[in-house]
């Protein structure tokens, strides 16, 4: 019978999940290709280390560039993450001919521009579903599905790690780093949080949404990114007596100049469907022309469910080569800087620490108003011994005005702290 070969860099947690996935779907998999998936070498760092997933451990190198340049091999799967040497290798495995199925957001999003003009040069694909919310299928439905259709906005919760934190603060009413702790205890959040919960993790997802939604490829670092750090047990249960759920979501949509992108917390009203995305799930809310609204809900990460996408990544790969099929050209892609987002307008929650004394609460009124800002709502925490909790929830208005308006509240010596600053989420997704 024919096979498709496959060399593999990097057995953690998703490798491990590739390979069970691989050995457990053997026969299926044989059946619906009329071909088997051979697995030939395996790169690790550690060839004593012990392994989730049992193997013939002759199958193992610590050599991974003897996998991309093996002439016997077709597919390479890169899964080490990071950038370096992940980059080196895709590159290396393309200019031998490989064709090669990833998982790294990072390595794409920072990198993209030439592991895809390589892979162009050398007819060969860079198939990367389980680099973006985990086991949903979202960039094959944004690619194929609705390749009809014109992607008009997308928002999306796609880090599970912020979305667990957020989640626990909400249902129990802890503080950010008491919520933090359980998720290192619960195996959702690393030692080093910060690329999660600083919101750079979502933000280059989002960097590759945008490339397959939109034909826009952006830096990540020029996307607006706030993390979640800054959200307090008190700015949750603000929201909810509100009536909303704090989200950190991934919002994108088309402009004429390149896609308006940004990545922050969110008030989301409570009865919205993304409010209900409990844990580490992940959810994407896509709005296109035709179809309208769409959303693609699963589990964000973990072994398995991202082997889900690596290996549905892979079948695609062993079809065409099986059939003799040539790679499809790839969809033209231009080089944008995202859209300023100094002219979306949004309504928006302050929480200000102000002393309890007479006229303060007018003069932060004062100073919001100089800069066009309108109050719609205010309700001011039980007074105690020291600053008092003012909650301000304001009518829509540009984003420049309110970073104005914020910069200037920041210099006051009546305010306690610097003021908690968190967009509602805009009408037109509600």
């Amino acid at each position: 019978m024919r096979s498709v070969t496959i060399g593999i860099l990097g057995l953690g947690q998703v490798g491990a999940g590739t390979l069970r996935l691989l050995q457990e779907r053997r026969v299926e998999i044989k059946a619906r290709l009329g071909a088997a998936l051979d697995v030939r070498r395996i790169a690790v760092r550690d060839l004593g280390r012990a392994r989730e997933v049992l193997l013939d451990p002759a199958l193992l190198t610590d050599d991974p560039h003897a996998i991309v340049s093996d002439p016997a091999i077709d597919v390479v799967i890169e899964l080490i993450g990071g950038i370096e040497p992940a980059r080196s290798l895709i590159l290396a495995a393309l200019r031998n001919c490989k064709h090669v199925v990833t998982a790294n957001k990072a390595v794409l999003a920072e990198c993209g521009a030439e592991i895809f003009a390589e892979a162009a040069a050398r007819n060969r694909v860079v198939y990367f579903e389980g680099s973006v919310a985990g086991g949903i299928p979202i960039l094959r439905s944004l690619r194929e599905g609705l390749a009809s259709d014109r992607i008009e906005a997308i928002v999306g919760i796609v880090n599970g790690t912020s979305n667990y934190i957020l989640d626990a603060m909400t249902r129990s009413g802890a503080g950010f780093s008491e919520a933090l702790q359980a998720a290192q205890a619960a195996g959702y959040a690393e030692a080093d949080p910060r690329l999660d919960v600083g919101g750079g993790d979502a933000a280059h997802k989002l960097a590759l949404l945008a490339l397959v939604a939109f034909g826009a490829r952006v830096d990540p670092h020029a996307i607006p990114t706030e993390g979640i750090t800054g959200v307090s047990a008190l700015d949750i249960r603000a929201a909810a007596e509100l009536g909303y759920v704090i989200k950190s979501l991934a919002l994108a949509h088309d402009a004429p100049h390149g896609p308006c992108l940004r990545v922050h917390p969110t008030l989301v009203p409570r009865g919205h469907v993304l409010a209900s995305v409990a844990g580490a799930y992940n959810a994407v809310l896509v709005e296109s022309r035709a179809l309208g609204r769409s959303l693609y809900y699963g589990r964000g990460a973990g072994m398995m469910p991202t082997a889900v996408a690596v290996v549905s990544d892979l079948l695609e790969v062993a079809r065409d080569l099986l059939a003799g099929v040539a790679p499809a050209a790839p969809p033209a892609v231009r080089d944008v800087a995202p859209t300023s987002t100094d002219a979306l307008e949004h309504e928006h929650y302050l929480c200000v620490h102000v002393p309890n004394l007479p006229g303060v609460l007018g003069r932060v009124a004062t100073c919001l108003g100089r800069h066009g800002v309108s109050i719609a709502r205010m309700i001011q925490e039980r007074a105690g011994a020291g600053p008092v909790p003012m909650i301000i929830l304001t009518e829509a208005v540009a984003e420049r005005a309110m970073q104005a308006a914020l910069a200037e509240l920041a210099t006051s010596p009546e305010l306690a702290a610097p003021p908690t600053h968190i967009r509602l989420l805009p009408a037109a997704l509600c």
